[in-house]
């Protein structure tokens, strides 16, 4: 009882000073008091704001990323496998008419045909994209990239421009789905392209004209850039050839 009642007279004397102190202020002083209090609380919402939209932007990376890497697990296989359910209730439909109905019959069997075709396209994507590597290897682009590298120079706007073309034709796409999950600088996607026919950080770092050290901080970054966290440059790697 006895610790509560100073407990109480502490804080009422503390009340009574502030009151006291606060009656004493000037009318410009008041207005100072005012203005900085108006001013922390728009900077305290402008704080939380913009953490909510750094939040909400990595989220949406987060969620493309996800996307995409689903998107090149299942996509083939899920094409090719309705492809084949679809065939299979055609050739049923197709053997029940039998001669009754000819237009209808031929209509079914063009349908047939189409969806083989898909599935043929599907199958080829799939098989072009596990022959990947003997493509790119087998490039006029990448044997000039060893030429290059042999020689200790960099590559050209046009070495560039070829590489890219030669990758978006194996891995369809490829510079699309970069770009959709963060603005990149030119260094951030050469070190990519070049991560994507598998050179190593040394020869990134000769075929971009940076050193070594900077290619893996590149890497390392732009993985906490996509994925809000922070990760190795061996990361972002497999993260580039998941794509």
């Amino acid at each position: 009882m006895q610790t509560f009642f100073l407990v109480y007279l502490v804080f009422s004397l503390y009340l009574c000073n502030m009151i006291q102190a606060l009656t004493i202020l000037s009318d410009r002083e008041w207005f100072l008091l005012i203005l900085g209090s108006i001013t922390y609380i728009a900077l305290f919402v402008l704080t939380v704001q913009n953490s909510r939209r750094k939040i909400l932007l990595l989220q949406e990376r987060l969620n493309k990323v996800r996307a995409i890497q689903d998107e090149q697990q299942a996509k083939s296989l899920e094409r090719i496998e309705e492809n084949k359910q679809k065939i299979a209730e055609l050739e049923q439909l197709i053997h029940k008419l039998g001669d009754e109905n000819s237009v209808l019959r031929l209509e079914l069997e063009e349908r047939k045909v189409s969806l083989d075709y898909a599935n043929t396209l599907a199958q080829l994507e799939s098989e072009k994209r596990a022959q990947a590597e003997t493509v790119i290897f087998g490039s006029d682009i990448y044997l000039r990239m060893k030429g290059l590298l042999a020689k200790g120079q960099p590559m050209n706007d046009g070495d560039w421009m070829a590489l890219e073309q030669v990758v978006n034709t194996v891995y369809t796409g490829f510079t699309e789905r970069l770009y959709s999950l963060y603005r990149m600088t030119d260094q951030d996607y050469h070190v990519s392209l070049l991560i994507k026919v598998h050179l190593q950080p040394r020869d990134i770092a000769i075929l971009t004209i940076h050193s070594k050290e900077s290619v893996a901080t590149t890497r390392s970054r732009l993985y906490q850039k996509v994925f809000g966290k922070k990760g190795s440059s061996k990361d972002w790697d497999d993260f580039i050839l998941s794509l």
